[in-house]
Order: structure tokens, then sequence, then C-alpha cells
């Protein structure tokens, strides 16, 4: 009998130790995959906003200017307000632009917020005059960026090594170099950078690298999009907002991958004509909605904070797209508590707000993130009729009462007695 008990219990040591490791396993891939984890109080993983037009087309010019700092700190200022998770900073990683870098990560930290590193050695496509650089050249000098500003760098954010690399010395996938090897090239920047953000411990996500539409549904295959942990980023302006939705699904699907949009915006006179503040605003507003219900959909970089056509902010004033921005990307968070007619909590039931689920915990509690795209709030749960409430009908904290789908003698004592 003894015996018997004792190799019970190195079974069950074995199994603790068994379901230990594959717990950590778990954790380590999830660690490794390099997405932004996903904040519980915002719609998406990732919220930008793009300040190339002035973090990188100024940068030379303006790194001196005493008066500049201001302007740096009211911009990453605005672009918090609005519920950004991460600024997107376009400032090349060349020496000579550190100190200008390095001014807007500071003010990036000031208010709370993450960096998108989306910026590129000059050399690569020719910015300030500089000259060309290969692809050996590029992966040497971003692992020597990297290992030499480890200050520049917190965990969440977000390094890009190459921003649209077919703009650049490899070459365009669609007429100038073979796909593979565009392909090979950011495999190997991806797992350099990968490398060298696990050596100087920061946890930043580094398989971020944008590219145009047509140049995702050439090179980013399922092969491809698995070597860079599941991941693809689309430049993407279009004039219809619907279609901007349905073109994420299909990258999705064909890649099998998750997909952040890296920039979108409008007007593009060329693609959406011209348009007044209200028009934007009603465009961004729609093509909000239209983002919100996509699933695979994990970020998303308004292009561009400031300057362009695009702009959110003119003169130092916020256009009307910048309340439609807020609304998003600071959802309203609502408790919601799941009852059954005894006054008990449903333990099993699972709220749906959009394509959201949330499953509610011991005391029937769930919080759901309500946006303007959100209309109907749904509540089931295995054996009670499904009930949905208008949003006009929601305040927080809501309480939700399921009814039985069938009752038993001993349910309908309780329930009288209860009453």
């Amino acid at each position: 009998m003894g015996l018997i008990r004792r190799n019970w219990l190195q079974v069950a040591i074995f199994l603790c130790i068994a379901l230990l490791f594959a717990e950590i396993i778990i954790l380590v891939r999830q660690e490794r995959k390099g997405i932004v984890s996903k904040p519980t109080n915002k719609w998406w993983g990732m919220q930008s906003v793009d300040t190339v037009k002035y973090s990188r087309d100024l940068a030379r010019a303006k790194v001196d200017d005493p008066e500049f700092p201001a302007v740096v700190d009211k911009q990453v200022s605005d672009i918090a307000s609005t519920g950004a998770t991460h600024v997107a900073i376009g400032t090349p990683y060349d020496e000579e632009f550190v100190p200008f870098l390095t001014l807007w990560v500071n003010a990036a930290r000031k208010y709370g917020l993450n960096v998108w590193f989306r910026g590129n050695f000059s050399g690569w496509e020719g910015w300030f005059e500089y000259e060309p650089i290969g692809k050996q050249e590029h992966l040497t000098k971003t692992k020597n960026f990297i290992v030499t500003n480890t200050s520049l760098f917190e965990d969440g954010d977000i390094f890009t090594s190459c921003t649209e690399c077919e703009n650049g010395s490899i070459g365009d996938p669609r007429y100038e170099v073979d796909v593979e090897v565009y392909r090979r090239f950011i495999i190997d920047e991806y797992q350099l950078t990968k490398d060298c953000f696990e050596v100087i411990g920061k946890k930043v996500a580094s398989n971020y690298y944008p590219t145009n539409g047509d140049v995702a549904y050439l090179v980013m295959d399922r092969k491809t999009t698995r070597a860079l942990d599941g991941l693809v980023v689309l430049d993407h302006y279009v004039k219809e907002p619907k279609r901007i939705a349905n073109d994420i699904r299909e990258i999705a699907i064909n890649s099998g991958g998750e997909v952040v949009l890296g920039e979108f915006g409008a007007p593009i006179p060329d693609i959406h004509g011209q348009m007044t503040e209200h028009q934007q605003a009603e465009w961004i507003r729609h093509t909000f909605n239209e983002l919100t219900n996509v699933e695979d959909l994990v970020g998303i970089n308004y292009w561009t904070s400031s300057g362009g056509s695009t702009e959110l902010w003119s003169d130092n004033k916020s256009r009307e797209a910048v309340g439609v921005m807020e609304s998003f990307y600071n959802p309203v968070t609502v408790t919601v508590r799941v009852l059954n007619e005894l006054g008990k909590p449903v333990k099993n039931a699972e709220i749906i707000a959009g394509i959201k689920r949330v499953k509610v915990n011991r005391k029937g509690e769930g919080e759901v993130l309500i946006i303007p795209s959100i209309l109907k709030l749904s509540v089931t749960a295995k054996s009670y009729k499904e009930r949905t409430l208008d949003i006009t009908e929601v305040n927080d904290p809501v309480e939700i009462v399921l009814e039985k789908e069938r009752e038993n003698t001993i349910f309908r004592l309780q329930r009288l007695f209860f009453n």
C-alpha cells in the first residue's frame, strides 16, 4: 500500500512539474513573439500617431533651434491626450541625428508614451545627401545603433530597422529584386534586432516591417510571416474605409498573421480629393468604425500629427478629427455584473461587445470597452437565454439578469422565495 502511495505521489509531482514547464514555455513563446501586448483599457494593443513631418523632415534644420523643444513637447503632449499608447518617430538613426532623436524620445517618456522608432539610416534612401549603403552595411549599422544607444529604449517600445525597405538600396520586389532576396533581408534584419534587444535586456518588439499594400501581398506569405513571428505591417492609403478593412482581412488570411496598420490617413489629394475639416473627420470616423470590426488588426498608426494634407493639428489647433480619434483611442470602460434570477453570479457568462468577448469572473463581473461603433451588448451563458441591451440603456456599473432556458421545480421554488 505504501509503494502505491509513493508511486502516485511521484506521478503527481511529475505532472505538476510538467505543467509548470509547459506554462513557462508558453510565456517564453509569447515573450519572443515580439507583438506589443494589448493594454486592457485600449481597443488595440498599439495606438499611435506619426510625427514624421517634424521628427524626420526637420531633423537637420531644427536640431540647434532653441525654440524647437517646445514644439516637440506640444506635439507629443497632444498625441498623448488622444489616448495613444505610442508615438511614431521617424528620425534617422545616423549618429548626427541621435541628439534630435533623444529630444523626441524624452518628450514621449515625459507624457507616458512608448516609442515606435520608424526611422532608418539616411544612406538607405539617400536622405540628407548621405552616401548609399547596402544590405550588409545596414545590418552592421543597425546592430551598432542598438547596442550603443541602450538608454533610448524602454520595455514596450517598437523598433523598425527599415521602414518600407522597398524604397531603398535593396530595391522593390515587384520589379527590381527577387522576392526571395527581399524576404531573406527582412528576416535577417528581424533576427539581428531581436537578438540585440535580448542582449541589452529590453523588451522591444522589432518585427514591425512596414510595406505598402502591393508589396505586402507579394512578400508576406505564410512562411515569411511565421519568420517575423506572425506580424504583417501595412502602410495603406485607399479611398473607401470599407476597402481598408477588407484588405487587412485578406492579408491576414493570406499571411496567416496578425496585422498592424502602419500608415493611413486622409485626405491624400490624389486618392481622396480635397476635403473640408468636417469631411476629414467623417472619413476618419467611418474608417475607425470599419477597423474596430477587424479581428486580426492589433495596432494602428495615423499619419500624421502635423504637416501635410492628413494632419490632425494645424497651427497648434486641434482639427475636428482629433475628437473622433479620442473617442476610439480612449474607450469607455463599463463593469457588467451578470446574475441569475436568484441574484447569484452566472460564472460561465460571456459579454460580447462588437468583436470583443469578455468572460466574467467568479463574481459574475467583467469589464467591457465601449467605443462609438458599439451599439449593443450581448450576454450569453450555457443554460440561459441570451440577452441584448442597447448601449443607451447601459450605465457603469450595470447589472444584467439572465433567465434560465429551462427551469426545474427546485429553481422555481428558490426563485419564489427569493422574490
